[in-house]
């Protein structure tokens, strides 16, 4: 054995002989290169008209080609020209430039040299010649073939033209400053629609009369080659197309409901804030879902059978009224920090509570009043939300207002648990918010005011003005405080940016009803496909082939670890259906047994025993007390039947 002080030594001489750790490199903070901004969008009018073909007729390819001439500004050696990156009605940096290709440019017979901006890749810095008129953009996007992450805008039957998806704009000045003369190509015998004024079509070709880059943007086109039109009345237009031409069938219930809706939505604002209002609507199974805003139209797709089924696919028809009120509210009257002068500055979507919050509320409430959607569809709606919220672990931690970030977050994200980490709830949490203050205003005037009052006040003003009208939280509380005195700002503070909040049901129980569960689904859950779900008593969604899909954080399914990519393989010693599983779950109520199921997640099968002993379950809502009671009141009718 080495004595203590040999191997003393020994460590020591090892230590002297290895070479010593070098200091970490770090580069100075002064280091990093200063980016140039792009120039800023000032309130002048751009020299010159753009000059835009877009070509929309290679429907096999579901390319969109794009050819675009933009005027230089006399003396210019550079222009920026950007791809919209934050778009309107999607509240988020949503721009779809990695769709972009074949990005040419040129002037005359020659080719632009052209790189991307360093500091905001959106955007392309051309190098222009001495003496350089003007630019031609080349550029085609390309359409998604199927729904992933973003939506299919062409099939063989219908287009979708989105101009900020296939157009770039030059920066430096306000886009309602950029002067454009748009045409688009259509494969033969299509027809188009659009809310663009001077619509003359010559054979494949659609022109419209000049116009401004802001108004085009806010001008989608709908074209296809099965086409009906209807007159909704007071200069309203439904332009409806379809995968094939028996879908165009309109019910008997149809016109009169629709006229009914725009007579209601009118009568709700006092004004309308629009010289004419087109809807653009798709009957099929191949476009992409689509629901967007615009102030003289709106972007709406159904299912292909949504005539041909009017009765079955009624859960779905608030889509019309919700799109129509924000002409309203989100186009006229928009939150001051959700306006930018141009489509590649931030915005912030802090006040969407109000901009879809409230607009979630009246799609509901003149869906009814219209009978565009029968009552019990409605009610059944907002039982859905109230159930919803009354279980979602994720309020605990995030206020309503924090998801209006989640469009600027994770727009069309997946979640594992969205019961955990909240999605878009501005939507539905917020129309239920708005219920109580409706209540609160109806209760404190005798029912002689109510939230009709605060619309009609805070979003109908001139008549005919398309033009954009900007506001902030004081205002909201002004005009409400206008309409009925209370502590509106600390109502609307506690609600919507505060987490924690007790389940938003007080509305409903202020308004005479009452959240209870029953062991079938009602009407608005049986009509969306989910009367054969398990959502809300385990706490999951299972197709047919025993995939579990949508857990619900803190569910009992939760609990045993039923959560998406496990497929359950057997129930109670037999193989998975979901008639053996509803079965199971009926059999096991009121005991004290659990489900036994066996699972694969991956290579592994687990045996689980599933807790759960309170049979079906779906959310309802119906009256506390007898008679009619104020929730009826807020969803009958305003106006009387439009004459046909």
């Amino acid at each position: 054995m080495k004595s203590r002080v040999t191997v003393a030594a020994a460590l020591l001489a090892a230590s002297l002989s290895t070479p010593a750790i070098a200091e970490r490199s770090t580069p100075p903070v002064t280091a990093a290169a200063p980016v140039p901004a792009l120039p800023p969008s000032r309130d002048v009018a751009y020299p010159g008209t753009m000059a835009l073909t877009v070509d929309a007729s290679d429907t096999v390819g579901r390319a969109f080609r794009t050819v675009q001439t933009i005027p230089v500004e006399r003396g210019a050696r550079e222009i920026v020209l950007v791809y919209p990156k934050w778009l309107p009605g999607n509240h988020g940096p949503t721009g779809q430039i990695h769709r972009l290709g074949d990005l040419r440019f040129s002037s005359g017979n020659r080719t632009l040299e052209w790189e991307r901006d360093a500091g905001e890749p959106y955007a392309f810095r051309v190098t222009l010649p001495a003496g350089t008129r003007e630019v031609t953009a080349h550029l085609t996007y390309t359409s998604p073939f199927s729904s992933g992450d973003w939506r299919p805008l062409m099939t063989q039957a219908i287009a979708n033209v989105q101009w900020e998806k296939m157009t770039l704009y030059p920066a430096g000045h306000a886009v309602r400053q950029i002067r454009v003369k748009p045409k688009l190509i259509l494969p033969a015998g299509w027809t188009a629609a659009a809310a663009l004024d001077g619509a003359r079509q010559t054979g494949r070709t659609v022109e419209w009369a000049e116009t401004d880059y802001e108004t085009l943007v806010d001008s989608p086109v709908f074209a296809g080659a099965h086409r009906a039109n209807w007159d909704l009345g007071q200069n309203v237009t439904l332009n409806v197309f379809a995968d094939q031409p028996r879908q165009l069938a309109a019910p008997d219930e149809l016109l009169p409901t629709h006229r009914k809706m725009v007579a209601e939505t009118i009568a709700l604002f006092g004004t309308r804030q629009f010289d004419r209002y087109e809807f653009l609507v798709a009957l099929t199974d191949e476009l992409g879902g689509i629901g967007l805003e615009h102030h003289r139209s709106s972007e709406n797709t159904f299912s292909g059978n949504a005539y041909t089924d009017w009765k079955g696919q009624a859960h779905r028809r608030s889509l019309l009224p919700h799109e129509m009120v924000h002409s309203w509210n989100g186009k006229h009257r928009r939150p001051a920090a959700l306006w930018a002068p141009d489509y590649h500055t931030q915005v912030n979507g802090g006040l969407l509570w109000v901009y879809e919050g409230q607009t979630s509320f009246w799609d509901s409430v003149l869906a009814a009043r219209s009978g565009v959607q029968p009552k019990d569809i409605a009610l059944g709606e907002i039982a859905e939300n109230a159930a919803n919220y009354s279980t979602q672990a994720g309020r605990t931690w995030r206020s309503v207002e924090d998801t209006t970030f989640n469009p600027a977050l994770a727009y069309r994200k997946p979640q594992p648990f969205s019961s955990l980490s909240r999605g878009t709830d501005y939507y539905s949490e917020a129309a239920l918010i708005w219920l109580e203050a409706d209540q609160i205003i109806r209760r404190g005037t005798g029912e002689a005011r109510g939230l009709d009052d605060f619309a009609k006040a805070f979003f109908g003003t001139a008549e005919g003005d398309w033009g954009t009208k900007l506001y902030t939280f004081e205002d909201v509380v002004s005009t409400l405080n206008a309409v009925h005195p209370y502590d509106w700002a600390t109502f609307l503070d506690a609600k919507f940016r505060k987490p924690g909040q007790p389940a938003p049901t007080k509305g409903i129980e202020m308004a005479g009803y009452k959240l209870v569960w029953k062991p079938e689904p009602n009407p608005f859950t049986k009509a969306g496909g989910a009367a054969g779900d398990f959502a809300w008593s385990l706490g999951f969604s299972v197709g047919t082939d025993g995939a579990v899909s949508g857990t619900r954080w803190g569910s009992p399914g939760h609990d045993a670890g039923l959560v998406p990519g496990t497929t359950v393989v057997s129930v109670d010693g037999f193989a998975f259906t979901r008639d053996r599983l509803t079965t199971a779950v009926k059999e096991a109520s009121g005991g004290k047994a659990p489900i036994k199921l066996i699972v694969k997640r991956g290579d592994r099968f687990d045996t689980v025993d599933l807790q759960w002993n309170g049979g079906l379950r779906f959310p309802w809502i119906e009256p506390a007390g007898e008679g009619e009671q104020p929730l009826d009141r807020l969803l009958a009718p305003r106006t009387a039947q439009p004459t046909q």
